[in-house]
């Protein structure tokens, strides 16, 4: 373990119940489905708090103990034993989400399951600390450094992992560089038994930035027959910037943005975001033509906001067409990293699923566990699964906020309209927040999931 101790969990904060109206109880015709929790039953941290001789890894075994495990629920074990595909799109925004432009991307979004109120928070760093919230489920405190840090232990948590020890086949790709992030050394480290971009086996046109289209055509066939399977992609042709000379993604789609009343700069985003367009379109005809549509959950986050086209010297903006692509003269953080999540799957096309409250990439992973039927522990992970009965929280690393019934930016609270607010709630939600980033540190600097796993070994 490393000599860091541990920050302090903050005490729970009690709040007084608003008044509720008790519902008429109607007489069941059925019995109702006992829901189990989803924890790992070989664990008990409370006694593993009182037993453990080391004061670091106690305090986070008390921790782990105080937490809430979430139940099960109708949607636990929906693809058990069936494929996944998990896709983090670089610089993307649900802007881009267009019936006629990005008809592909419309399906996906509206015909998958709905999420109407998403977000990806910029926890700094860029894309590494994306993908470090959207497939390990922690706040990545350690900004650039997150990844790399936890290499040294294992996250058996992560998808990758959870399929992995299933003999599900498992892949990684990424249409840059092998080495960038280091992500050749990190990625096979999450759970994928390889890891394959350019010049590390992923042979593609050489171009800036790369091709996501090109990527989809060259591996879906690498991996179609061989079910069930466990994929991973990082994109890039959305990255910054968006100028006709320094984006060849832009020139190759530029014609295909000119109806729209954008600046070029917007207009070079939409073309870039254009070829994710093509390339997902090219994953379900693959998907659909093998015949595996409905056995395969496909799931699209973004790894931050488009800020290049925020004004800034680097990407030689004069203005914030960032405001532009949103349609708004001012936002503020909230509205900065509003997105779109996609988790669809053919067999959802028939159904009409809704997630109306406040999620987070966060809460991807313990969603996406519960999906899968895997074993896993809701109290060892930061977000939810969103079909649970946990109260829905998003946070940023500033401890900043949002719930259902209101926002916290800067120690100012604005409740939701209608919204009945508890005495101590903010309180309360603040002290959670603080607790789940101090949680987060602790796995990192103290190697907390080796010791998980160590005492699941025995």
């Amino acid at each position: 373990f490393m000599e860091e101790e541990p920050e302090d969990f903050a005490e729970p904060v009690e709040t007084t119940p608003a008044e509720t109206v008790p519902e008429e109880t109607v007489p069941a015709e059925t019995e109702p489905i006992v829901y189990e929790d989803n924890v790992i039953k070989a664990l008990d941290f409370g006694v593993l708090a009182e037993t453990e001789r080391n004061s670091r890894v106690a305090k986070i075994h008390k921790y782990v103990n105080s937490q809430t495990p979430t139940k099960q629920n109708q949607y636990t074990g929906l693809f058990k034993g069936k494929n996944l595909i998990l896709i983090t799109a670089e610089a993307f925004a649900e802007e881009v989400i267009d019936p006629e432009m990005t008809p592909t991307l419309y399906r996906l979004a509206n015909e998958g399951i709905r999420f109407e109120e998403y977000y990806q928070p910029a926890w700094g760093a860029s894309t590494t600390t994306g993908e470090f919230s959207n497939l390990i489920g922690l706040v990545p405190t350690n900004g650039g450094s997150s990844m790399n840090e936890v290499n040294h232990q294992k996250m058996f948590l992560t998808m990758g992992h959870q399929l992995q020890k299933l003999g599900y086949h498992s892949t990684a790709y990424h249409n840059h560089l092998k080495d960038f992030y280091h992500r050749n050394n990190t990625h096979p480290h999450l759970g994928y038994d390889e890891f394959i971009a350019r010049f590390g086996g992923l042979e593609i046109t050489g171009s800036w930035p790369e091709s996501d289209l090109e990527m989809i055509d060259v591996t879906v066939p690498q991996f179609i027959d061989n079910q069930p399977f466990s994929i991973y992609y990082m994109t890039v042709s959305g990255h910054c910037e968006y100028s006709l000379k320094g984006n060849d993604m832009t020139e190759k789609n530029w014609d295909k943005v000119q109806h729209l009343e954008h600046s070029d700069i917007v207009k070079g985003y939409y073309a870039c975001n254009l070829e994710f367009e093509y390339a997902m379109e090219s994953l379900l005809r693959q998907l659909e033509e093998a015949g595996i549509a409905d056995d395969t959950l496909v799931v699209i986050a973004t790894d931050h906001y488009p800020y290049g086209l925020e004004r800034s010297k680097t990407w030689a903006n004069t203005k914030d067409h960032l405001a532009e692509l949103y349609g708004v003269e001012t936002y503020d953080q909230f509205l900065r990293d509003h997105n779109a999540l996609i988790m669809w799957s053919g067999a959802f096309e028939d159904m009409d699923i809704v997630v109306d409250t406040p999620v987070y990439s966060l809460d991807i992973l313990p969603t996406v566990s519960n999906l899968f039927g895997v074993e896993w522990d809701s109290r060892l992970l930061v977000g939810r699964d969103v079909f649970s009965d946990a109260e829905p929280l998003v946070l940023w690393p500033d401890y900043n906020w949002v719930t259902e019934k209101g926002t916290f930016c800067d120690g100012v609270f604005t409740p939701r309209e209608g919204a009945e607010i508890e005495e101590g709630y903010v309180e309360r939600i603040s002290s959670t927040v603080k607790n789940k980033i101090t949680f987060s540190k602790s796995v990192a600097d103290i190697n907390y999931y080796d010791y998980v796993l160590r005492l699941l070994e025995q």
